[in-house]
């Protein structure tokens, strides 16, 4: 049975709830819907709270790709599709270029059909250079699979967000459901000092100190209602939604070290390809100075004799030289390449720095998780022990409320290391790169 709607069914206990009942959270394997905020919403002191509704339908999976639908990046990915779309054109184009028709008309008497005259029409097309296309085509197939790594290292990205927000939301839920027990407990504690006060059986100090215990948790759990409600706007903006999947635990990942199929390091090193690329077709292109043909036909009448002469030519305008011309061009790009290489070195090991503290916080908390357990059942004894001693007048309210401070804090601390865990496992995940 939950604790909270134990405290709400009002049976005869001593001072407040029972030990067990205290324990008795809902465990992480479970469905979460009771620590999100759903059962909350009866008692706020601060009435504003986002609604989250959990979908049991609604998958992690399917989570990230409505997310990813309307995140702002994917505008920066289509804008890259059409770009290697683009290229993929010019490369497959049979010019180089514009191609040029020039006409051409000269008669020394004009509307008059004697004398001589002139007419001529002629088609000019701008060709590749040798290699040139194919450079061209590189380029376009490297950043196609450029586009397509950068959506694969955004949708980690947006991966990555989601995870963070589900999980902050859940351990916002857990400091809410725990403030509320806390104030649900010190006001038990307050009405039955309040009763043994009026009796005489204790001083009014006492119900002064059981109701400045009262306060204080009441404002705890204010303070927890704003954590909660921060945690929620932050996913309904991220996501777009209120609604939450029925289960997001993960299963841990058996990769053990950063890959070279890591989404992350693909895009980059896509970067690095598509670079390279265009350092060779920079090489070959010279955007003013392309070779051209041109394919001409010339009609001509002499006047002296009346005869018209047909003529057809052919030209090629072939350029040399110009490489200190390109050199700039080449530089530019090669900077930018060295760039992306330098890029991908930060990212390396900026991503094995993520692992290894992925790894570290995953055995910490598993250790914690132990330590938390066991404090927890100690605590819980405890406190059924000082219940009993309160109510025999063996120890004062003070003392009470110290050891019962201390012993939620343990129950808390041993729900939140459950949670933490799984979180945590999660965070394995992102850093290796795995996706649900």
């Amino acid at each position: 049975m939950n604790g909270y709607r134990y405290l709400k069914c009002g049976l005869p206990v001593l001072l407040l709830v029972t030990a067990p009942c205290l324990a008795e959270i809902n465990p992480v394997g479970e469905s979460l819907a009771a620590t999100r905020g759903e059962k909350f919403s009866e008692n706020l002191i601060v009435e504003h709270m986002d609604p989250i509704e959990t979908d049991q339908s609604l998958s992690l999976s399917q989570l990230i790709e409505i997310t990813l639908e309307k995140y702002p990046d994917r505008l920066v990915g289509e804008a890259l599709a059409q770009e290697a779309n683009a290229l993929a054109e010019r490369s497959d184009a049979w010019v180089a270029g514009s191609t040029a028709v020039g006409l051409n008309y000269m008669d020394d008497r004009i509307a008059d059909d004697l004398g001589s005259r002139e007419a001529s029409a002629q088609v000019e097309i701008t060709t590749w250079k040798w290699g040139q296309r194919d450079a061209g085509q590189a380029v376009a197939e490297r950043a196609d699979v450029s586009a397509q790594k950068q959506s694969a290292a955004v949708k980690l990205e947006v991966t990555r967000l989601i995870r963070d927000a589900l999980w902050n939301m859940e351990i916002a839920n857990i400091g809410l459901q725990q403030a509320q027990n806390a104030l649900s407990i010190s006001e038990q504690l307050m009405k039955k000092v309040e009763r043994r006060v009026e009796l005489g059986d204790l001083p009014r100090a006492d119900l002064l100190l059981a109701k400045g215990e009262y306060l204080q948790n009441r404002a705890l759990v204010t303070q927890a209602e704003a954590e909660v409600m921060h945690s929620r706007k932050a996913y309904a903006s991220l996501t777009t939604l209120s609604r939450v999947p029925g289960n997001y635990q993960e299963k841990l990942s058996d990769i053990s070290s950063v890959t070279s199929n890591h989404p992350m390091l693909e895009a980059i090193n896509a970067i690095i390809d598509r670079k390279q690329a265009e350092i060779e077709w920079t090489k070959t292109t010279d955007p003013i100075n392309q070779p051209k043909l041109s394919v001409g036909a010339k009609s001509q009448r002499d006047g002296r004799s009346g005869q018209d002469i047909e003529s057809v030519g052919v030209g090629v305008v072939m350029l040399f030289g110009g490489e200190a011309y390109n050199a700039p061009e080449i530089a530019k790009v090669n900077l930018e390449l060295n760039n992306a290489k330098a890029q991908r070195e930060h990212l390396y090991r900026q991503l094995e720095k993520n692992l290894h503290e992925a790894e570290h916080a995953l055995e910490v908390t598993r250790a914690e998780l132990v330590i938390a357990n066991e404090l927890k059942q100690i605590a819980e004894t405890h406190l059924k022990m000082t219940e009993i001693s309160f109510s025999a007048g063996e120890i004062n309210l003070l003392d009470l409320l110290k050891i019962q401070a201390r012993s939620l804090e343990a129950i808390r601390n041993a729900k939140l290391q459950e949670v933490k865990l799984q979180r945590n496992i999660a965070f394995y995940n992102q850093a290796v790169g795995i996706q649900p």
